[in-house]
């Protein structure tokens, strides 16, 4: 029998590979920090795949590959965060806060095991902090967007992770927090459903949304692209002279997106 969770299950699966293929089809895997966006769209992909059980997969495999997923989920999505800084220094901040919260990750494991008590532990912070991020980058993003009509790509990216992580955030308040699915010790499978409903249709509209945006964004990386390359061969061309001054002024601003 189809239910609504079999349904969204597959569909949900689907929307998470669809950002692997168009950062891939777009050539931006190697472009900045999209590496951690590709990486972080590949766990939650194989988490999906196999957690639905379409191929099969033992019960321990499916538990301790969602408990690693769970770990890296705020590091690897907190480096991607790093391309909208505004600086350079930010991006630094960020880094070593990344890097901050990966030790406290592994002091919490080394003492309490890889289990579920140690997830509960490392989520809250990891959620919160990539959703306050997520937040001020997209503030600014959708400021950009409506007042000097630039950044829309990034903005949308932004709001996809603002949502995603706002309703993962109430689900893990849910699930681990209040553990709405049990009842003494019992699992409520009707609960149960209802909370995976929610992710589903969380991971795939905020799939969908960070395609548009990824595609959006492709394009302006690509001007970036074609404006470098002219430049860098008019300024072999005109090397030394007020031609190749002139250009370089004219495109310091288009370099400062880089920061947008």
């Amino acid at each position: 029998m189809m239910t609504w969770n079999f349904i969204m299950g597959i569909i949900s699966t689907v929307a998470l590979f669809l950002p692997i293929a168009f950062i891939l089809i777009l050539r931006l895997g190697q472009y900045r920090t999209f590496p951690a966006i590709l990486l972080y769209y590949i766990i939650a992909f194989i988490n999906n795949f196999i957690g639905e059980q379409y191929v099969d997969t033992s019960n321990k495999t499916i538990k301790y590959f969602g408990l690693t997923n769970n770990l890296l989920d705020a590091p690897v999505m907190l480096l991607f965060l790093t391309y909208f800084c505004t600086s350079a220094m930010q991006a630094r901040r960020m880094k070593l806060l990344i890097v901050s919260f990966v030790l406290f990750e592994i002091s919490v494991v080394v003492l309490m095991g890889l289990s579920k008590q140690a997830i509960t532990i490392i989520l809250a912070p990891g959620l919160a902090i990539v959703f306050g991020f997520c937040l001020l980058f997209f503030i600014r993003q959708a400021k950009l967007a409506i007042t000097h009509r630039k950044a829309t790509g990034k903005a949308i990216i932004t709001a996809s992770l603002l949502f995603a992580y706002g309703c993962y955030f109430i689900l893990y308040l849910l699930y681990y927090v209040f553990e709405t699915h049990l009842e003494g010790k019992i699992i409520n499978k009707e609960y149960l459903a209802d909370t995976y409903l929610v992710y589903f249709f969380t991971a795939t509209f905020s799939s969908i949304l960070i395609c548009i945006g990824i595609v959006i964004e492709s394009r302006r990386v690509q001007k970036l692209n074609e404006l470098k390359i002219t430049r860098k061969e008019l300024s072999i061309i005109y090397d030394g002279t007020e031609t190749a001054a002139r250009l370089r002024t004219a495109t310091l601003d288009f370099d400062r997106d880089q920061y947008n």
